[in-house]
């Protein structure tokens, strides 16, 4: 009796296996989204690997799909003669390509791998049917473009209106682990302050003889946080 009493017991006890958390709800665009609704998504989509250097999408072609970034890195840019001028730098959860899903559908800029990356598209059908059906979507990525707007716009008046040795060091600060930049190049570093290379490498100089920082081949170490960061407060 006892023994029948406790394998009774063991079969209540037992739990259903709870359900896979879908990897969309990382991503603040489909907060609010039924978790059924999500797997859904994730059954019709799948999530592929890229290298570092592959382009998804370049200006002026029509939208095919909106991509979501769950590993790796992706960078947005546009580009004249052989000048790049770097939208965004994305990092997971992160969503990009959504301007050719909307509107005129069209690409407005670059998007490439800047490292081994994992990145799930969904097709601009089902972008759109997604919109129709949850509108608070709709509404997500008009904050997240006016978002991008506003990001674009600080950046244009910071390389209007700042000094260049404030950016580069803000840009140093924002950068460094434990107080070390690595393989980011001279080149790197003028495409991120829209300046030309010759600009960008005098302006490393001036650090470097101030003795803020020390540069290397692809590293630049801060020997002086303090006045890096001071640096970074100057005004025009």
């Amino acid at each position: 009796m006892v023994a029948v009493g406790v394998m009774g017991k063991s079969k209540a006890s037992r739990h259903k296996p709870a359900k896979k958390v879908s990897s969309l709800s990382a991503f603040d665009l489909f907060k609010g989204v039924p978790p059924s609704c999500l797997r859904m998504i994730e059954r019709g989509t799948t999530v592929k690997k890229f290298g570092a250097g592959h382009i998804f999408y370049r200006p002026g072609e029509l939208g095919q799909a909106m991509f979501l970034l769950e590993e790796g890195a992706v960078q947005t840019f546009r580009t004249r003669g052989d000048k790049r001028l770097i939208v965004a730098e994305l990092k997971p959860p992160a969503v990009f390509g959504e301007m050719g899903c909307l509107g005129q559908c069209i690409y407005h800029c670059c998007a490439q791998t800047i490292g081994p990356s994992e990145i799930r598209a969904i097709s601009k059908v089902q972008v759109q049917a997604l919109l129709e059906k949850f509108p608070v979507i709709a509404h997500r990525l008009v904050d997240l473009l006016t978002q991008r707007f506003v990001r674009v716009l600080l950046d244009l008046e910071a390389t209007s209106f700042q000094l260049l040795i404030p950016r580069l060091a803000s840009l140093l600060l924002t950068r460094s682990n434990n107080g070390c930049l690595k393989g980011l190049t001279h080149k790197d570093i003028a495409e991120h302050l829209r300046v030309y290379r010759e600009s960008a490498t005098a302006a490393l100089g001036e650090l470097r003889k101030a003795g803020i920082i020390v540069v290397e081949r692809k590293q630049i170490c801060i020997v002086d946080q303090g006045r890096l960061e001071r640096a970074a407060r100057e005004s025009r």
